[in-house]
């Protein structure tokens, strides 16, 4: 009887130990594995039609360690650029982002609406532009039809818009440090000026 009492409590010691460790390391991977970004973007009150079929990339890592962590999330809306892009600047505004007026934003001059965010120790990217609608590419024919091809239905039928959001720590976004400056008070003077006259004069004639 003491025998299998102490082999009950040895069991019990041992269930208890893998539980009270296995949660702790399930949720440690958990919240390694995951980033807490992308469930904040996931808690931003936008409505279902302009979050559909959310595709997450990232790369980088957390620390900073050679390059700092890029999260990027692209998803489809149902609606048009303009009424997306007035929700999504809504709810970053009620989850506590604010417009980030900053030269370079875009970096490239880019169709459709594009704003720029800042929250704390982040920056958020935010591009809403029609999307591309482009058929599948057939066997033997290009990806690209040619211009005087005509439009096939699937095309004329495209509709909605595409959302592209990257987060960045805003350390490691260049638009955050001072940017350089071309006056020509700060740059000083040419070190090789150009030379409107020939300062050696006239060749000298050679002897005869």
């Amino acid at each position: 009887m003491r025998e299998r009492r102490r082999l009950r409590l040895g069991i019990l010691v041992l269930v208890s130990v893998v539980l009270l460790g296995a949660l702790p390391l399930y949720f440690g991977i958990r919240t390694l594995s995951r980033d807490p970004v992308f469930d904040t973007l996931d808690e931003l009150d936008v409505p279902g039609w302009a979050a559909v079929e959310p595709v997450d990339n990232v790369s980088g890592n957390r620390w900073c360690l050679q390059d700092c962590r890029l999260r990027e999330r692209t998803v489809e809306s149902e609606r048009s650029p303009e009424e997306t892009a007035r929700v999504y600047a809504a709810a970053l505004r009620e989850d506590g982002w604010e417009p980030w007026q900053v030269d370079l934003c875009p970096q490239q001059p880019d169709k459709g609406n594009y704003t720029c965010w800042r929250q704390d120790e982040l920056t958020l990217d935010l591009w809403v532009r029609v999307p591309s609608c482009l058929p599948p590419p057939v066997d033997g024919a290009p990806a690209v039809p040619p211009p005087s091809a005509p439009a096939s239905p699937a095309a004329a039928e495209c509709t909605g818009s595409l959302v592209s959001m990257k987060v960045r720590n805003a350390i490691d976004d260049d638009r955050t440090r001072p940017q350089p400056s071309t006056d020509p008070s700060l740059t000083g003077e040419d070190p090789f000026p150009t030379l409107t006259e020939d300062p050696l004069g006239e060749p000298t004639p050679s002897p005869s």
